[in-house]
């Protein structure tokens, strides 16, 4: 297995150069989101930490996967590797639109595989985009072995959804960006399902001596086990933000950058990450995935397990630390927290604004 290197992130930075949106940074209003409640330099009252919501879910397809899959493409297309077949992914989610996107982009033929039971609006979406989707069978296994089979007889290129290093490089990309918008950047903030964000991300933060804090549901931590278990392991998925961070196993590639130091792995409830979304609308009117508001989760979360520990030190830990229910920044820290999807059903979204809602309540 290649492990993800700094130097394959500044290579897809030059290769995905003009084909992705910049990402856009806006910052969270002073104060909305609270320091340790002690200062580790001895009793000073803490600065205010300044913390930044990175705008990924505008990138196109609505998620960050764009990144991967457009660089995925660009190398294989300049090493002289990309068939006459095309790509094939099996994916009806972000990582399946974003595969026919880039795959439209580079006018190559992207042939998706879905279950019958996928919604017919990922269909649309992906007809769209100029894909050939084939429906197979009545669960993802099915149309997994049916990508692979069709991958094996055609020649066409098989691409994954996460568990790639080209894949998983572009999503670094994102870090630099970050980095050059917020000088002095502490920490950055991830959801992470099976691990492509997070591998490139962290990969890119440990060159740069920034902090990484990994997110995961409580029900769906596949990164949280290997760290646990010092390898991949299966774990039972049930979670609300099951349909971008529901892997059952984090890649090889993920579980390494966790062990290199500099990251946090932090699990939040549904409630909490419900609440965090909600937030997002109610104060900002910005409609996320579940998966995008994991990450703010992290932040918002009222603390259950650490108390007053504080866990943002400046110097960096040599390891992952036992995981927590929040992340506290520490005085003065510089925070970037990615939004990194936007795939989702906006009538879930309450509008607590309405003043007929308010007077029901």
């Amino acid at each position: 297995m290649h492990q993800l290197t700094y130097g394959d992130i500044k290579a897809a930075t030059g290769r995905i150069a003009g084909r992705v949106r910049s990402v856009a940074l806006s910052r969270v209003d002073p104060g909305a989101i609270s320091t340790a409640h002690r200062d580790p330099l001895g009793g000073r009252e803490p600065e205010p930490c300044e913390v930044w919501l990175a705008l990924e879910f505008m990138q196109h397809t609505g998620s960050f996967k764009a990144r991967g899959a457009q660089n995925f493409l660009q190398a294989h297309r300049d090493s002289g590797t990309l068939p006459d077949a095309g790509v094939t992914i099996a994916s009806g989610g972000n990582a399946g639109l974003a595969c026919a996107w880039a795959a439209q982009q580079q006018s190559v033929t992207a042939t998706v595989f879905l279950p019958t039971t996928a919604p017919a609006v990922k269909v649309a979406r992906l007809r769209g985009y100029g894909a050939d989707v084939r429906m197979v069978g009545l669960e993802y296994a099915d149309a997994l072995a049916a990508c692979e089979t069709f991958a094996a007889t055609t020649g066409a290129l098989a691409s994954h959804a996460y568990d790639h290093p080209l894949i998983a490089a572009g999503a670094g990309t994102l870090l630099e960006e970050i980095r050059q918008q917020i000088p002095g950047l502490d920490t950055v903030v991830v959801a992470v399902g099976g691990g492509g964000l997070f591998a490139g991300v962290a990969t890119a933060a440990q060159h740069h001596g920034i902090r990484t804090v990994a997110v995961e549901p409580e029900n769906s931590r596949a990164l949280n086990a290997a760290i646990e278990a010092g390898r991949p392991v299966d774990v039972a998925v049930d979670s609300i933000a099951a349909d971008s961070l529901g892997a059952r196993r984090a890649s090889a590639m993920a579980l390494h950058a966790a062990q290199q130091g500099g990251v946090h792995s932090v699990l939040v409830t549904d409630s909490e990450i419900v609440r965090a979304r909600q937030a997002l609308w109610d104060h900002r009117r910005v409609a996320t995935e579940h998966g995008a508001a994991t990450a703010l989760a992290a932040l918002t979360s009222p603390d259950q397990r650490l108390s007053d520990q504080h866990l943002s030190e400046r110097d960096l830990p040599s390891r992952p630390v036992e995981p927590g229910r929040r992340y506290r920044p520490g005085s003065g820290e510089k925070v970037a927290v990615v939004l990194c999807g936007a795939n989702t059903d906006v009538r879930t979204l309450v509008d607590h604004t309405r003043p007929d809602q308010q007077r029901s309540s």
